[in-house]
Parts: structure tokens; sequence; C-alpha cells
């Protein structure tokens, strides 16, 4: 989360001893708006005269317990749902933040009894409630509950508790003992929820206790972060209990874990991430604090591979996620955050840190974060690929739980995301008002602190949910689905409540009633389902850690037995897979979490299966043919390391898409020395000199200092291209300056530059051979323009500095048959000259005429093809394309795909995975002047 309060308000508040209460303000629960779908609505929300559910996390706000005391404090409860009396209906706890939990036991066709207080179970009436878990602990057949508590409150009020079901009484309600102490959890640390699994396979369950810094986030810089990570903080600190003969011991460091304070943990996903049979975990964090992942090494110990393996992860992370989004047997991660939709509300509350700011956190350590959602695509080679804008899912606005399933028993993992945040304290203006208010005021009292939360602006939202559509393609099914009740969601679960084949959902409000969404999708006999129910062995009855595979009609699903997920909730355990069209599975395979494996053939669908690990048999993992790679990773002999650059173009620019001093340094490839080998002339910049490597016979390469590119190291080199201009037969080098941040239109760094070759890769700089030409460019391509045989160059112009998108001069270099260069633009093509902001260019022949086009592509451009007609080049584009293909295009490259002799054009474009949604209907427009 955002924090925006100044330090000196805080303390003006902190002053202030005395506690007075504010009621929060009232806002009516909103009447359902018509669905605009043409079919009923999925999710029918039931009203709490129906279920007998009246449960609401009712917070009270007052001057020592409200959001600027404790910034946790809107973060809301939990939901966990599981059969706690064993009549095979599954039954509802609501953990509670400062008013009273509650345990509803399903009565059948979705009605619920309230038997908090006779079951013993209710916890303590002291806040500070957070998450909620059901399992089994002790291997006795029964859901026991074990509950987080968290806030500024003092540390035995701050003890976590294990409610042990101690079975039912002849009413059939379950009876709990609190029993936390006797098994080591009565953790007083700040926790939010506890994740049980089977963390080193032995067949108990361990802990992981995700566990938050109250406090905000320090200043930090690389000494104060390296200092913070090497402090274990026990009560802070994510923490791994192991299981011992029923008492759980702390092997947070031993395992390798980072328990330091550095930490702001609000969610965890346990799953096998690398398919090696081991439970790895994702956590992730609040604030700039980057999120974890950690590989199980298979002998106690994990290792944190975030940076090798996730590009960029959320800013602010809340809940996630974890399972099987596009059925290929791998397990993917989705992790939420806070960007609204809507542009109002984007533009309304406060953005994340500026660029410098974020710049400043990467080189401290922390790794690439944004203000979004991520959905993270397992790779299944140790690396994911974030395609969150492209799946469509990036935006939820204030968002706490992620729950993946099968909610329209399609086949598809669909997403379910709540949403809401009880006041919206990053309000620009509220944050204005604030200010102002204290400088008028000057020392504040307790009754003004009570009026400045009671202005504080509150906003409902909806929730979230989305349908897969062959996964990795979302849609919005927000109001088709029925969920358009506005609220502040936090924690979330999904059961089959009514046992009727499709999943409902639950969940948990603050002051507000909780949601219970009953999912008609039954009634449509076009989709089928397959409940499985695990029998495990000994001390994890529920199975937990296994994993199902599922065949169906050629099409495979997999799935994870892990209950605690989302937010703050465990979920049903009773696995949920929904079949679309299809009646009979055609193999089942379930691997339990010690490896031992069942195989299951012929299943029919609209059942809830029973599998008991007793009948499993160790079975030796077939290894499955791999496909034979097309490239094999071997070290570089060519070792490169580019110099750090403290660039920032949008303190230039502050509106600017992407910056602009980043494209370098080009790489080209060719024989420089004769010997028939290939060498690599990798460009520099910055103060960092070019250099040429040279090919030796045994596959390595050297290098040697050129005294010219020295002289150049200043120079920006975003292109080269390696040819022979003179005709001497050897390969000269032809360097393209390119920069925005250093420099200015005119400047002598901008002129590009000619390296003549003596043959043996000795090169010098040949001053009066081109015209002056500084301005920044990008990219540089032979082509004959007049047919003279000698090369001639066209240079693409990519910006005037400090003045995008102002279109850049591009060039047209003929040469003389000696190395001399005359721009001769306006003669051969004077369209070229303003043609756009190059990024490439391609000579090729389109049409198989034996004469060769040039296409030029750009930002903000179309695709351009130009062929030699009537002494010049002329635009052609039309000849080729059926319509203005314009694009912010980055790169391109000719080949025959599909070898049918005719050449094709692969082009790079910005791509759908970014904030900007066009259409032809509706494109992207840019409007600039000097205002």
């Amino acid at each position: 989360m955002i924090r925006t309060f100044p330090a000196w308000l805080i303390a003006a508040f902190l002053c202030i001893a005395l506690l007075t209460q504010c009621s929060a303000p009232k806002t009516a629960e909103q009447p359902l708006i018509d669905s605009t779908a043409s079919t009923p609505p999925l999710f029918t929300l039931l009203q709490p005269t129906q279920t007998g559910i009246d449960f609401q996390n009712t917070l009270t706000e007052g001057l020592n317990t409200n959001i600027l005391m404790y910034e946790y404090f809107y973060n809301g409860g939990g939901v966990a749902t599981g059969d706690v009396n064993g009549d095979g209906l599954e039954d509802i706890y609501f953990s509670a933040n400062m008013s009273a939990n509650k345990l509803y036991l399903n009565k059948g066709r979705l009605t619920f009894q309230d038997i908090t207080q006779v079951s013993g179970a209710g916890g303590k009436d002291n806040p500070w409630k957070t998450g909620v878990t059901m399992l089994d602990i002790n291997g006795d057949n029964r859901l026991d509950i074990y509950l987080s508590y968290s806030g500024m409150v003092r540390d035995e009020n701050r003890v976590n508790q294990l409610f042990i079901n101690d079975g039912n009484d002849a009413d059939q309600v379950p009876h709990f003992t609190e029993r936390a102490a006797e098994y080591g959890l009565a953790s007083s640390g700040y926790s939010n929820q506890a994740h049980f699994f089977d963390s080193d396979r032995d067949g108990d369950l361990d802990v992981l206790l995700l566990n938050h810094n109250p406090k905000s986030l320090p200043v930090l810089n690389e000494v104060s972060t390296a200092d913070f990570l090497k402090k274990d903080d026990q009560q802070i600190g994510v923490r791994l209990l192991k299981q011992n003969k029923g008492k759980f011991d702390d092997v947070t460091n031993k395992a390798g874990i980072s328990g330091s304070a550095l930490t702001y943990g609000l969610g965890i996903g346990i799953a096998d991430m690398n398919n090696d049979g081991w439970p790895d975990f994702y956590i992730s964090n609040d604030y700039t604090v980057p999120d974890y992942l950690y590989i199980n090494n298979r002998n106690g110990t994990f290792t944190n591979q975030l940076s090798q393996s996730i590009g960029h992860n959320s800013h602010f992370s809340m809940g996630n996620d974890v399972s099987d989004i596009n059925n290929d047997g791998w397990q993917d991660i989705v992790t939420l955050d806070m960007l609204p939709q809507d542009n109002h509300r984007q533009k309304l509350l406060l953005a994340p840190d500026n660029y410098a700011k974020f710049d400043l956190n990467v080189r401290t350590g922390f790794h690439y974060q944004y203000m979004r959602n991520m959905l993270q695509l397992n790779n299944g080679n140790g690396t994911f690929s974030e395609i969150g804008q492209l799946a469509g899912v990036s935006n939820t606005d204030w968002s706490w739980a992620a729950l993946l399933a099968d909610y329209d028993n399609d086949g598809w993992k669909d997403l379910f995301v709540t949403n809401g945040y009880y006041r919206d304290y990053t309000n620009l203006d509220f944050i204005k008002y604030m200010d102002d208010y204290v400088k008028t005021k000057g020392r504040l009292n307790r009754e003004d602190v009570i009026d400045i939360i009671g202005h504080m602006p509150a906003s409902n939202v909806m929730n979230y949910i989305f349908s897969n559509h062959g996964g990795v393609t979302f849609v919005n099914e927000t109001k088709a689905w029925g969920m358009q009740r506005s609220s502040n969601s936090n924690g979330a679960a999904y059961s089959d409540l009514d046992n009727d084949g499709d999943l409902d959902l639950i969940v948990n409000n603050i002051n507000q009633h909780a949601f219970v969404y009953e999912n008609t999708v039954n009634k449509d006999p076009g989709h089928h389902y397959l409940r499985i129910k695990l029998e495990g062995d000994g001390l994890n009855t529920l199975g937990i850690g296994s994993r199902i595979s599922i065949t169906a009609g050629g099409k495979k699903q997999h799935l994870t037995q892990m209950n605690a997920r989302g937010y703050l909730s465990s979920v049903s355990p009773v696995l949920h897979f929904g079949l679309g069209k299809e009646t009979m599975i055609d193999t089942l395979t379930i691997v339990w979490p010690d490896g031992r494996t069942q195989i299951h053939s012929a299943v029919k669908a609209d059942q809830t299966l029973s599998l008991s690990q007793k009948e499993a048999t160790a079975q030796k993992k077939k290894e499955e043919a791999k496909p034979t790679p097309l490239f094999t990773a071997i070290t570089s002999p060519i070792i490169v390391q580019p110099s750090p650059l403290e660039i920032n173009d949008f303190k230039r620019q502050p509106l600017l898409i992407n910056q602009l001093s980043y494209s370098g340094p080009c790489m080209v490839k060719g024989d420089l020395n004769k010997d028939g080998l290939e060498d690599v002339f990798v460009g520099g910049g910055n103060g960092v000199s070019a250099q040429v490597f040279f090919q030796q016979r045994n596959g390595k390469f050297i290098t040697r200092t050129v005294d010219a590119f020295v002289k150049d190291k200043d120079q920006v080199d975003a292109d080269a291209v390696i040819v022979d201009v003179n005709g001497d037969g050897h390969q000269d080098i032809y360097v393209v300056s390119g920069g925005y941040h250093q420099v200015q239109e005119g400047d002598a760094l901008l002129q590009d530059r000619l390296y003549l070759n003596d043959g043996k890769g000795n090169f010098s700089k040949k001053d009066k051979a081109l015209p002056e030409m500084r301005t920044s460019k990008s990219t540089v391509t032979v082509i004959d323009v007049n047919h003279d045989e000698f090369p001639d160059l066209f240079v693409g112009g990519r910006v005037v500095p400090g003045r995008y998108p102002e279109t850049p001069v591009s060039y047209l270099l003929v040469n003389d048959g000696k190395g001399n260069f005359s721009n001769q633009i306006k003669t051969w093509a004077p369209s070229l000259k303003k043609i756009g902001m190059v990024t490439d260019a391609l000579v090729t022949d389109l049409n198989n005429d034996s004469k060769k086009e040039l296409i030029v592509v750009g930002e903000w451009m179309p695709v351009t093809v130009f062929e030699m007609a009537g002494g010049g080049l002329k635009d052609r584009t039309s000849d080729y394309f059926d319509k203005n293909y314009k694009g912010w295009w980055n790169t391109i490259e000719a080949t025959d795909l599909n070898k049918d002799g005719k050449t094709d054009l692969i082009l790079g474009n910005m791509g759908l995975n970014t904030q900007f949604v066009v259409s032809d209907k509706e494109p992207a427009e840019m409007y600039f002047s000097d205002f």
C-alpha cells in the first residue's frame, strides 16, 4: 500500500493520548444492478435472511484505532471452509478484526446455523484477528481451526490460537479446545495467515507463518537494506515451523528462509513450481520489499529464485494464488496490487513512486516492481513470463484475494478477485484537504483527529470475476455473472456448499454483511464436473500437497491440494474439476505427497470420488520424452560488461511513454581481418569504448584497443553496419550516433562515424567522409539506390532530443565509390526525410523481381515499403499491405517462413502486454505541442 501522510502529521496524532471512538460512515448496501447479459447470471447473491449468515467485519475507528495508527487497519478478515462435523456439508468460519468471529454449521439447502459460542472456537474478544485456516493437524480425520492475530496490541493479545476438534455432541455440533501452546504454535508475532504443508515430505504437516512488519517501511539504502536482511525477527519475519512428533519447531534460519523484519507479507502460494515433486512457495510482499520465490532444495532448505525466474513483480503485492491456468502441467502465479481500472480513479488516487525512487529501489537491491496485478506464466524451464496485461487481469483496483478455480465448469480455471479499501486514504483531494487543515489549525487536538478521519472519503467498489478463454485470455464477467454488488471485500473462499457440482463463493466484507454467492451453473446440463475427496495416510489426512491430473476428451487438467490460498483464507479441501460437455474422464492420476501414485481409468463425471493414499503404490517416475532442443546454451566466449547508466529520461520529458536512452549498445558481426572467421563489433557510449572481438581458430575471442573507438567513447553507438565502402576488399564499419538524455539537436556527439579497415582489423576514422548529420538516429541499412554497385546507406532518424514525438530527420547517403557520402534524400526519396521516428529498416526483395525494396518501421508510423521507380524510391506500401498498419514498431526481420519461395516479414510491435488497449475503432492517439 502507498503511504501518504507526512511524518510530522503522524507525530501530531501520536501526541494525543485520549482514546476517543467515532463510528465509521454508514454505507447502504446497494441493490443488484440488472445484468446486461442475455442469459441469467452465473451467481446469485443470497441474503442473510435466506442463509442465516449475518456476519460482518465491523470496524470502529477511534483516535488510536485508525488507519493513521495502524496501516493494515482496513486489510480485513478471512474465510475458511470445510466440513467440521463430518456430515458431508462444508461449513464456514469468518474472522473479524475487532468484532466477533463466527462459525456457521451448514444445515443443507444453503442454510446455516451459528455455532460459535457452543463450539468454543470463537477466539478472543479483543482485536486483531486476521487469517484463518482449516486443517487436520493431528490426523484424527476431524478439521481443526488455526486463527492468526496481529495489530497494535499487547503481545499477550496477539497470541495465535489453535482450536482442536474434539468431535460432535448429540446434536452433531463440533466442540473445540484451544491448544496452540501445546503444539508450539502460540506465536505472538504480527501474523496474517498460517499455511500448512509437508515441506520435507515426511508425512506430517509443517507450517509457514506469514508475518508482517507493523511499522512503515523505513527509508533504505544499500547498506541499511543489507543490515535489515541479516537480522532475524521472530515477531515480524516469515517463519517456517517443522513438525516433530506433534510439536512445531522453528527452522526458518536452517531452511535458508529470510526471517528479517524487512517483510510485509500478505500472501503465500504453495505448489511444485518446477515439477520435481517437492513443494515450493511464493510470498507476496507489500510496499517496496520484493516478493520471494522459494524453491525447495529437497534437503530441508530453500533458495529464493525470484530474480533469476521472474523479470518483475507487483509493487504492493497483496493476495496471490498458484494454479495451472493454461493446462500445460506447470504452476502459474497471480499476484494482486492496487491499480484501478478506470482513468478517473487512476488520477484520483496517489500513484506509485516516481522513476527516480524506482531506480533507487533497484540499485538498493530490490527487484523491478510495478503497481498492477501480475500473472506469471510458467515457461517450464525455471522462468516465468508476466502476461497480466495481455490476459486482461492487471487492473482491478485495491485488490486482496485471488482465487483461481473453474467457476463455469468448462475445463479452464477462472479468476475471482476481491476488491476495495474502506477509506480512500490515498485520495489526492483528501491529502490536499488534510494538509490545508493542519496548516490552518496548527497544533491538533483529539477532536481534530476525529474530524480528519471522518472526512476521509469512502469508495465502495465491485469485486471482479474473469472467465478463462483457452489459457491466457481472460474476459471480465463481473456484471454478466452477477457480481455487481459494491463492497469493500477482503478474504474469500470457494466451496460447493450445496453439493450440486459447482463452486459457490463466500466473501468477508468490512462493515457490511458477508457475501454468499450461489453458483447456478449446474442448471446447465452441458457443464459436467468431478469432485475428489482425498484420504491421506498418517498426519496428513487431507492429502495436502497431492497433485491430481485428469484427461477427458483429449484435454488435460491439473490441480494441487493446497487449501490455504488467496488471502487470509482457506478454501474447500474437496478438489473440483469442471469438464464442460465431457461425461467421462479417460485417465485420472494422483501423485501423493510422498510420491506414491494411483491411476484410474474410465471415471464417470458428476460424482464425488474418494481416493485413499493406502491404495497407492510406489512407482518410478516416468521421464516424459522431451523434444530435441533447437538451441543449446553455452557460455559466451565474448565478455561485455556494460557500464550501469544513472539516466532518467523522464526528468527531461515527464510524459514519455518509455525511456529512449536505453536502446544500445549495438552488436554486428563480420570478417574484419580476412581470416575466414566471423568477428564481432560491440558498440559503446556514455564513456565506454566500442570493441572488436576477433575470433580465433579454437572458438575463443580476443580483443584489442582501437584508439579511434576510444576517442569516440562518449558517443552512443545506436547501430552499425559492416560493409566495404571504398572497394578495397576490406570490411569497414559505419556507426550510427544516437542518444537522448545528454544531447541537444546539433551536438557534435550526434555525428555518425565511418571507420576504415586496413584489412588486418586496424581501424581509423575517416573524418570528412560523411555530411553533417547531428541528429539522434537509430538504424542503418545498406541499399544501392542508384544501381552503381557501390553501397549507399539509409540512416533512420529516431528522435528530436527533448521534443518527443516531433519527427526527426532521416538520411539517404549516396556513395561516390571511394567511401565518401553525400545526403541525397531530397533527390532520391524526399518522402523519406520526415517519415517518422524510425526504429528499424530492412532491404530485401519482396516480390521476387530481383530488385530490392526498402521497408521502414518506427513509432507512431505505419510499416512503409519503398520501391525503386522513376529514378527514385517511391512509396508502394499499398501494393503489399491491405491496410495502413500503424504501430509502435521496434524491429523488422525477413525470411521465408513457410518455404514457398516468397519473403515473409516478422515485425516487432509494442505488443499487447501493456496498459494501452487499442483497436481499429479506438486507436491510440497522441496530441503534442509546445504548450
